[in-house]
């Protein structure tokens, strides 16, 4: 994933890709994205694993692999309630900071035809994600809906 992870300015306006809860129909869904999303489509982050969690799934890096989700486009003038409202679910409290259960990043996610975007991941942060490598349940192919 080393290609498609690179510095980006943590506040740029991205659209988010979700793999887990948020995905439409899961519960997180409805109760952060219902009304403030402009487009939702299916994607996938390549060069990442998807593993079990409490209740909801973490991404870590892995390369040959991929987890398939949603790319979410936040509606004008909803981005920055989303970004923080999201931020606060995925215990993300800034970059490198050690607390974070997760890690905003910017990667680049494909469209069903290939095409690259780039966008928010949440992936599981480096102590997390070194454990979940070592002993944690992987999800087969990578999609929490069919868990």
């Amino acid at each position: 994933m080393t290609s498609a992870v690179r510095p980006y300015d943590p506040t740029a306006p991205l659209p988010f890709f979700v793999y887990g809860t948020l995905r439409p129909g899961e519960v997180n869904h409805d109760l952060f994205l219902r009304g403030r999303t402009a487009a939702e489509e299916p994607a996938s982050l390549p060069d990442a694993a998807l593993y079990d969690g409490p209740g909801y799934p973490y991404a870590v890096t892995r390369r040959g692999s991929a987890v398939i989700g949603e790319l979410i486009t936040a509606t004008p003038g909803a981005y920055g309630e989303l970004l923080a409202a999201l931020d606060l679910l995925e215990e993300y409290r800034g970059p490198g900071r050690p607390g974070n259960v997760y890690d905003r990043i910017a990667c680049d996610v494909l469209r069903p035809d290939g095409t690259p975007v780039r966008a928010w991941v949440y992936l599981a942060a480096p102590p997390l994600a070194r454990r979940l490598t070592e002993s944690g349940t992987e999800i087969p192919g990578g999609d929490w809906l069919r868990r």
